[in-house]
């Protein structure tokens, strides 16, 4: 097992089960995408260069997903954290719920569109 599925699988819940159902998100639409283990966190590439990352922040309780190039996103703007960030942009969510999955999916399409 890599370092990133270790990081995933020994969360606590609810982030265990938020963490997994975005990596089924994320897998399914990009079946090319690879996950590695950089800065501690789980991090996407996408075509060889760094896409989003999975950030589960106990202290302020949510999972934040970072899109690196999301300050370029135009759909969805209004769901995207930008807090003090120059290029990237994140979808935060606090449960399984919370997961909109046609927002995720459209505007992780239209990350993708940028690369």
């Amino acid at each position: 097992m890599n370092p990133a599925e270790e990081y995933i699988l020994k969360q606590p819940e609810p982030y265990k089960s938020i963490l997994l159902q975005l990596q089924v998100v994320f897998e399914h639409l990009f079946p090319e995408i690879e996950l590695k283990y950089k800065y501690r966190i789980p991090f996407y590439y996408l075509k060889g260069k760094p896409f989003c990352y999975f950030n589960a922040s106990h202290k302020k309780q949510f999972v934040d997903v970072g899109i690196v190039k999301g300050k370029q996103l135009q759909i969805h703007t209004e769901y995207l954290v930008t807090e003090k960030r120059k290029i990237m942009a994140s979808l935060r969510y606090k449960t399984i719920e919370d997961i909109d999955n046609d927002i995720l999916i459209e505007v992780l399409k239209e990350a993708a569109s940028l690369y």
